[in-house]
């Protein structure tokens, strides 16, 4: 069975002409005069003109790469690093929590996350236009993928802008920033349809499925302290899905491990060609992978890379003895050149350790493209074991069950050879808490895990009432024509 994002690339062709587009969302060619006979309006005739829309729905998850990286480096887990203080200095001002809304990193994310929202809503407006056997499936996909994309918008940015059909140029003037319940409402509506309709099994690999909606709902839920829906929804899927955690840990980020049994949802990308440093966002690869190579290293197992998003001694030292997670996660590069005789350089803010869980590991011979810009390594953005510390969660912070807590987050904790968590209460709160940091580091999940659970003060130079979200891009406030207020602090 062919991943989706084996197809992408000719769709792509197709969507540059037919969608209609926004200033501030996405930016395709709106000028569609002859020879093309077919537009935004006129599409829709088929099931494979649904099923290509899809796929251009999709295919905005791999720049969420952007998303990823900075999850890491706007928290405690990593630092920039790169080559020197002012090297892609969005990323620098980010890591020291001195960033303004004149960040096109920031930017970048803003009109990524809302080209996915445009390209769901299209499929949306039409959704009733021609009928086939199937179509459900696709609409709950659209939906699904729609959630996905507000989600990280609500999450990087508080309140936003909400449309249900594609924006237009002039919304910007007179479409309020909803807050952020409203556009919570409509993420849950979103994943719950969508978790009613989807199979636990994904017709082709690389699509969403029951299992992929109700973990995400479970995290929106959990993210609005909604500990009793959060379990419930979690629980569900952890009962009745096919998912389970991996026996061998060291398999999970390798390209053997890709779409594996612990993979609730997943980005996928390939090492094709496209990318260029002025057009990060054509790579159909991880470009975080490459940005997160260690400098100038020549060895066994991995290539070289550009040394961002270096972990701190802080999160390896989270890390319990006999932990067998800590040499999967971080690459302890002078241990490593020691054992293997490998070389490297060294970066600004050198700390001796990589994201060893997305760095890039050697390619054959026949690989395409820019060996740091299309890095093949899917991104596992839902992982069972993210779930069950989900649901630990849940279950404690709700007061709900803290045997249920225990039991789910001992799970993760005897694949990671570890003894079992018999605490309870905020004592056990926080075992969850620092087992969620070395299970998923390196995966971009953990500053939004600090503001949620208001532990934003750990991050050095975090401002309270002014951090827990990033600033509206300035074009978006001067697009708005004033209708857009910029967020508190910025």
């Amino acid at each position: 069975m062919l991943k989706m994002k084996n197809k992408l690339s000719n769709i792509i062709v197709v969507f540059t002409i037919l969608f209609a587009v926004s200033g501030c969302t996405d930016n395709f060619i709106t000028d569609r005069t002859a020879p093309y006979t077919i537009d935004s309006e006129t599409f829709f005739n088929s099931e494979t003109d649904y099923y290509n829309a899809l796929i251009g729905a999709y295919d905005l998850l791999q720049s969420s790469y952007a998303n990823v990286i900075l999850g890491e480096i706007a928290s405690n887990n990593t630092l920039c690093g790169g080559e020197n203080a002012t090297d892609v200095i969005g990323w620098q001002q980010i890591d020291d929590m001195i960033h303004t809304p004149v960040n096109s990193n920031l930017r970048d994310i803003w009109g990524f996350m809302y080209a996915g929202v445009n390209r769901a809503n299209y499929i949306m407006e039409f959704q009733d236009k021609t009928d086939f056997e199937g179509k459900d499936i696709i609409i709950a996909e659209t939906r699904f993928l729609r959630a996905y994309y507000y989600f990280e918008l609500v999450k990087w940015f508080g309140p936003v802008p909400l449309k249900e059909t594609r924006f237009q140029v002039g919304d910007e003037t007179v479409i309020p920033r909803s807050p952020v319940e409203d556009v919570y409402a409509l993420i849950e509506s979103d994943l719950i349809f969508a978790s009613n309709t989807l199979n636990y099994i994904a017709p082709q690999i690389g699509r969403a499925t029951k299992g992929s909606a109700e973990a995400l709902l479970g995290k929106v839920y959990l993210y609005q302290d909604k500990f009793s829906e959060a379990a419930i929804v979690l629980e569900t899927l952890i009962q009745n899905g096919p998912h389970d955690l991996v026996t061998d840990y060291d398999t999970i980020f390798e390209s053997q491990g890709e779409n594996g049994i612990e993979s609730v949802f997943e980005v996928q990308y390939t090492d094709g060609q496209g990318a260029s440093f002025d057009c990060l966002q054509c790579s159909e690869g991880n470009v975080a992978v490459g940005f997160s190579g260690v400098r100038n290293y020549t060895g066994s197992t991995f290539t070289s890379g550009f040394s961002f998003n270096v972990p701190t001694q802080d999160v390896v030292d989270e890390f319990e003895d006999g932990d067998i997670r800590k040499d999967v996660a971080i690459l302890d590069i002078e241990a490593w050149a020691s054992d293997t005789g490998a070389t490297f350089g060294t970066g600004f803010e050198h700390t001796g350790f990589f994201n060893r869980k997305y760095i890039p590991r050697i390619r054959s011979a026949n690989a395409q493209g820019d060996l740091n810009l299309t890095n093949p390594n899917n991104y596992r953005a839902i992982r069972f074991a993210d779930v069950l510390l989900m649901a630990a969660e849940a279950f404690n912070r709700g007061s709900i069950d803290d045997d249920k807590a225990r039991l789910y987050l001992n799970r993760v904790r005897s694949r990671a050879n570890l003894d079992d968590v018999v605490s309870s209460g905020n004592t056990l709160r926080d075992a969850i808490y620092k087992e969620r940091r070395v299970e998923l580091v390196g995966e971009g999940h953990h500053f939004f895990d600090l503001v949620r659970t208001g532990r934003g003060n750990e991050i050095d130079g975090f401002s309270p009432n002014k951090n827990e979200v990033f600033p509206i891009p300035f074009e978006e406030i001067q697009f708005s024509n004033g209708n857009w207020a910029q967020n508190q602090g910025y």
